[in-house]
């Protein structure tokens, strides 16, 4: 079992929903009656507001307990269990199409592009694509990283997260839950680092037009020297202007 399996019965504990989050998401989502699509979704909280407020979301993740959890508290969304880079597969398109909590970071550098490719196939035309990673422009600095530990429920039990052996290529994402003195899971996966240039430029390449570039949703202004995080903000075009993606100029995108 992974740990987003073991992880899902806390995970809205750990991680709950953030108001801010979702009005900056609304914003950019048309009006109700949109199609929305949450790419890495969860226990599926963000899908249940849009739902509530007359929109048309879609969930999906790769882990079937998260969308089991997700399908539990909210039965009227489309949720599925499934790969995000097999997006295409849903044959749906989206007004709005986002990915928080630096899901995007664990695609590597050809799935990226091939996720990528997706989203824009999948966006309506004038629709909109979000996505937060952490600030990997800072981390790339550091040889590792530990995020400040964060409580559950009455403090007995603590989530711990570190980024070891960073490097432009990879980090090594170790996640632990601690009831006291007790470890409930422990467990490493490999993060693919997204600077702020080279994601800029992939989404140029493939056909997208920036709109904004923030440190958080509460749209701080983006600092490559601060450890903060990544929002970026993409609409694909009435008129199309793609053009092909060719990583071996681009480079690696090193995942927040």
């Amino acid at each position: 079992m992974s740990f987003y399996s073991e992880f899902a019965c806390w995970y809205e504990q750990v991680f709950p929903f953030r108001e801010e989050v979702y009005l900056f998401l609304r914003e950019h989502a048309a009006h109700p009656g949109s199609t929305v699509l949450d790419a890495g979704c969860g226990p599926g909280h963000y899908c249940r507001r849009f739902q509530q407020e007359g929109f048309r979301p879609t969930g999906i993740d790769l882990d079937p307990e998260m969308i089991a959890a997700a399908a539990a508290t909210s039965p009227a969304v489309a949720f599925h269990a499934m790969d995000i880079v097999e997006l295409a597969s849903l044959k749906q398109s989206f007004r709005l199409i986002y990915s928080i909590g630096n899901v995007v970071a664990h695609l590597s550098s050809e799935q990226f592009s091939a996720f990528l490719d997706q989203v824009h196939a999948a966006l309506e035309p004038g629709g909109c694509w979000i996505f937060q990673t952490v600030n990997w422009d800072y981390l790339l600095h550091l040889s590792a990283y530990t995020f400040p530990v964060k409580t559950v429920g009455d403090a007995s039990l603590s989530f711990h997260r570190r980024y070891l052996d960073i490097s432009p290529e990879q980090a090594i994402f170790e996640v632990e839950l601690m009831a006291e003195e007790r470890m409930i899971f422990n467990e490493q996966t490999i993060l693919y680092p997204l600077t702020a240039d080279g994601l800029l430029q992939r989404h140029e390449a493939g056909g997208f037009s920036h709109e904004g570039t923030y440190g958080g949703f509460d749209k701080t202004p983006f600092s490559r020297e601060q450890n903060s995080g990544l929002v970026m903000v993409f609409t694909k075009p009435a008129i199309s202007a793609k053009l092909p993606i060719f990583q071996n100029h681009i480079g690696r995108i090193g995942q927040a």
